[in-house]
């Protein structure tokens, strides 16, 4: 899905994780904006990354629980912006949350996701 819908990563730090996603053809609704499910999209696949790069990928893995996103403001072209940041870094449970920005850096859609830490059998 990253591949397919555009999304590229520019950006990581000890708190966040950043990406890119284009508004085209692959990304809008049939009335020209950028299609809810395609933020969902972007916003889980921010979200699940950053997890797990907090984990140890020999002794557990990580798996989403829980996503909602607030579409706040349509976009039409240009690219979005993602940045996830944790809200709650637990051992078995961690919360990020997932704002998305348009080229004009205004919020466009906030996301929150809920993912498991599973131990590795």
């Amino acid at each position: 899905m990253v591949t397919h819908l555009g999304i590229e990563f520019t950006g990581i730090g000890d708190d966040f994780l950043e990406a890119t996603m284009p508004v085209d053809h692959r990304t809008i609704q049939p009335m020209g904006l950028l299609h809810g499910g395609a933020n969902v999209a972007l916003a889980e696949t921010l979200g699940s990354l950053a997890a797990s790069l907090t984990v140890n990928p020999e002794k557990q893995h990580v798996v989403g629980l829980e996503i909602n996103a607030n579409h706040l403001k349509s976009v039409r072209s240009g690219k979005v912006k993602g940045i996830a940041k944790p809200i709650h870094l637990g051992k078995s449970t961690q919360v990020w949350e997932i704002k998305i920005f348009n080229e004009a850096e205004q919020l466009c859609c906030i996301s929150r996701l809920t993912m498991a830490i599973l131990d590795k059998k």
